[in-house]
C-alpha cells in the first residue's frame, strides 16, 4: 500500500514558504525531529516521531511534505517516505521519485492515516 495525501490551496494568498516553515514549527511543537530544504520542486519538509519503540523498529520512516506553488494556488503533498540523512545534499530528483513514498504493512498505514489526517487539519487551519 501507498500512502499519499494531496491538499490543493486556492486562492488564499498565502506564501507556500511561509507555510512550510509554519508546518515545521507545529511538528517541532510535538515532538517531531524535523529537517528541510528548499529545492527546485518546493519546501521539502521530513519529519519523524522520536523515542525507543521507533529507534528499535522502521527507524527510517518518516513524513515526508511537499509544499509547491504559488500563493494563491498551491499542494501540499503529505507520504510516508525514508529518512535522508542529510536533505538539503540528497538529490532532490531521487528524494522524490524513489523514497517519498514507501510501501507500508496495514497495521502501521492504519496508524499512518490517522496521524496524515490529523495533519490534513493542522494544515488547513494553518492556511486558514
Amino acid at each position: 500500500m501507498v500512502s499519499e495525501k494531496i491538499l490543493r490551496f486556492q486562492n488564499k494568498g498565502k506564501d507556500p514558504a511561509q507555510v512550510a516553515q509554519q508546518i515545521e514549527q507545529q511538528l517541532k511543537a510535538e515532538g517531531y525531529k524535523t529537517q528541510s530544504t528548499v529545492a527546485p520542486l518546493g519546501n521539502i519538509i521530513q519529519a519523524q516521531k522520536a523515542g525507543i519503540l521507533r529507534d528499535l523498529v522502521a527507524a527510517d520512516r518518516c513524513f515526508t511534505i511537499v509544499v509547491s506553488g504559488q500563493s494563491n494556488d498551491f499542494t501540499v503533498h503529505i507520504g510516508i517516505g525514508k529518512w535522508v540523512q542529510n536533505i538539503a545534499v540528497a538529490a532532490v530528483e531521487t528524494l522524490f521519485l524513489s523514497v517519498l513514498f514507501l510501501v507500508v504493512d496495514v497495521p502501521e498505514m492504519l496508524w499512518t492515516t490517522h496521524v496524515e489526517g490529523q495533519l490534513s487539519k493542522q494544515i488547513q487551519s494553518i492556511v486558514g
